[in-house]
């Protein structure tokens, strides 16, 4: 893990929105114009962005729609749903509908335990679950339309047999977020959708349709949620502000902390992972993002207050073409590069180099 993922980091507490007096008086400029103006330029080179929102200290700078759907229109954020999905069982943590990321599984999904199990299976969390390390065989990648077409995802999911143990190495798995989503049903009585609406979309003022299901009507935890690129933005904010929005306290802070916090590696990019946020760094900054498939992301930078969304189409891969490469020097050398240099005063040399 890179050595400068873990600086000290302090989350703001004072959230603007757009055309707030304070943010106007704000001195000098929020965004480096002529690094500005260079990264709109290459984004608008690039077929497969759609979206591009960029805000500082709570006022959103860029609002750019290159192809596609506007901005208040849901699209598929594809595994960003993951990161949504955590969010939800912070929230259940605060209301007191699980116990922790140390609570035990297999009492939460007795019914599906295979019999026999695997006495692994007792000792997986849902800490485990939120970071990745449940050690159960993945139903990402290869296996997906395997677990997809089964008759009972969750039952399939805690079928798998183990790869790692429970706690050790990271293994990206939807399976585990889908998990996660049966047992926020489990514990509260009420749809995964239904928990979104009210402890998400409607505190934060966006719209949230239906997505997919499994065969037993279980949301689909980690996979084809539908989000406005706008829904991204207060999401990415609601983090950044310690888990307040507009004053109300919405998941606990105390949940952002532990969401920061890196507990694995990703196999990948050897970037940090901990509760459905990856952990990185640009020009000593600490970045914390959300990521789906073909180009879906939300960046926070909490030490510069900025906040960055993308959406792209969701056909291909994002190492295929370079679209992955141009994206990190998108957002790193362009427009975190861009925070930094209108931070910089007359005398200062801001970095030249931000790649993610």
């Amino acid at each position: 893990m890179r050595q400068a993922i873990l600086p000290a980091l302090t989350l703001s507490l004072a959230f603007l929105w757009p055309g707030s007096p304070a943010v106007h008086a704000a001195q000098g400029h929020a965004l480096d114009p002529a690094l500005l103006s260079r990264a709109l330029n290459d984004a608008a080179k690039l077929p497969r962005l759609r979206a591009l929102i960029v805000a500082r200290r709570g006022r959103a700078l860029v609002e750019r729609v290159f192809r596609g759907p506007g901005l208040d229109v849901p699209v598929n954020v594809k595994s960003v749903s993951k990161t949504v999905i955590a969010a939800l069982v912070g929230a259940a943590i605060g209301r007191r509908a699980l116990e922790g990321p140390d609570q035990r599984i297999a009492a939460l999904l007795a019914e599906k335990v295979p019999s026999p199990a695997d006495p692994r299976l007792g000792q997986v969390t849902i800490g485990h679950l939120l970071s990745m390390r449940s050690g159960l065989e993945r139903t990402s990648g290869r296996n997906y339309g395997r677990w997809v077409q089964s008759r009972d995802w969750v039952r399939f999911i805690l079928a798998r047999p183990f790869t790692e143990e429970p706690g050790a190495a990271m293994q990206y798995s939807t399976g585990n977020s889908h998990l996660l989503s049966a047992i926020l049903t489990r514990a509260t009585g009420r749809s995964t959708l239904a928990l979104a609406r009210a402890w998400l979309a409607e505190p934060l003022g966006f719209r949230l349709p239906p997505w997919q299901t499994d065969p037993q009507g279980i949301y689909l935890g980690g996979n084809n949620m539908l989000l406005s690129p706008r829904a991204l933005l207060r999401i990415g904010e609601l983090y950044r502000n310690g888990g307040k929005h507009l004053g109300r306290q919405v998941i606990p802070r105390s949940w952002v902390r532990a969401s920061w916090t890196p507990r694995a590696v990703s196999p990948y990019s050897g970037d940090g992972y901990g509760y459905g946020w990856f952990i990185t760094a640009a020009c000593a900054q600490a970045v914390y993002y959300a990521r789906g498939f073909g180009g879906q992301f939300i960046y926070v930078v909490p030490s510069l207050d900025l906040t960055i969304v993308v959406t792209s189409t969701t056909t291909k891969r994002t190492r295929i073409g370079g679209y992955r490469s141009a994206l990190k020097s998108l957002v790193g050398n362009g427009l975190i590069a861009a925070a930094l240099r209108a931070e910089a005063g007359p005398r200062d040399t801001a970095p030249t180099d931000c790649m993610l």
